[in-house]
């Protein structure tokens, strides 16, 4: 054991059963943690080191965890102020604005959503993977606006990996479409996938070539030219709602990739400065990782998209 001063200490749950498993459940560590502390020495079992992630283990069986203190993240914390939705010592749901990047990259190096959390989370987050870092586990596009959760601990960060990659976590966007979508109400499905074409682009693909992916839509009102949409998603695709609305010839308003805005739009949104796509997180629900409640959050729609859509009313 190494000279942290973090130990966790306990015993294996009357159920015992596989190691990884029962010391995640009683630690609140993730099994990949796990399993990454027990291949540096750090976990003991009554007393004696253990490295074998399957072993089975009884309950009732002491165990003690040395957890090293996570590593800095390398994203630098920024006092970028942050609309935080809900927050506990698991996870934070945020209402991102429009034009803020979720995560670090070329091109964003900082002003992100990441470095704004470093900073607002300073000394409560426990470490992704051992990094001091917030969990990502789903992302919206920088001009998107709405709910986005993320994780604080790996327990949460593991528990909100699963629901998203099993598609049971509730999402709806708001959005404002080219047109009057007939039928009115119905679901989109086709495969998606990087474009060949263009590489900043996705496309619908066969399936097979790309990932699965279902969106269902139904028209809320009807505007002039266009119409407020709630697109519901089944599974989770980078652009889904963009490339699934575009493809039966209802693009977002506003969109600068998949777009294409009626002529009879295109004053309205030069008058109101409007250049990013009509597409708003407004709904996002899921079980809490940690306390096992079903959760669910309602963003309004922003002040951007109203004033469009009023506007589009007359």
């Amino acid at each position: 054991m190494g000279a942290s001063e973090n130990i966790i200490q306990g015993f294996i749950g009357s159920e015992g059963g596989r190691l990884d498993r029962a010391l995640a459940d009683a630690s609140g560590l993730s099994r990949e943690r796990i399993k990454a502390l027990m291949s540096e020495g750090r976990i003991l079992l009554a007393g004696k080191p253990v490295s074998q992630a399957s072993l089975k283990v009884a309950g009732g069986t002491a165990f003690a965890i040395d957890v090293p203190e996570a590593a800095p993240a390398e994203a630098v914390a920024q006092d970028i102020p942050l609309n935080v939705v809900f927050e506990d010592e698991y996870l934070i749901i945020v209402d991102k604005p429009a034009g803020l990047v979720v995560h670090p990259a070329a091109g964003n190096l900082d002003g992100t959503l990441v470095n704004a959390l470093l900073h607002h989370c300073r000394g409560q987050l426990s470490g992704i993977g051992g990094v001091a870092r917030p969990g990502i586990v789903h992302r919206i596009d920088k001009d998107t606006s709405g709910l986005l959760v993320v994780a604080k601990t790996d327990k949460a960060h593991e528990g909100l990996a699963v629901q998203f990659a099993d598609h049971s976590i509730a999402r709806a966007y708001r959005a404002v479409v080219s047109g009057r979508p007939i039928p009115a109400a119905g679901t989109v499905r086709g495969a998606i996938a990087r474009s060949s074409v263009n590489r900043k682009k996705m496309a619908l693909v066969e399936d097979g070539r790309g990932k699965h992916a279902v969106t269902h839509y139904r028209t809320l009102e009807a505007l002039k030219n266009a119409s407020l949409v709630e697109c519901r998603l089944e599974t989770g695709r980078t652009h889904q709602v963009r490339v699934h609305m575009s493809s039966i010839g209802h693009s977002l308003l506003g969109d600068p990739v998949y777009g294409r805005t009626p002529s009879a739009i295109r004053p309205i949104l030069q008058r109101l400065g409007f250049t990013r796509q009509a597409l708003h997180a407004a709904e996002l629900g899921f079980v809490h990782p940690v306390t096992g409640e079903n959760v669910h959050f309602i963003s309004p729609l922003p002040d951007d998209m109203r004033t469009l859509i009023d506007e589009l009313r007359h």
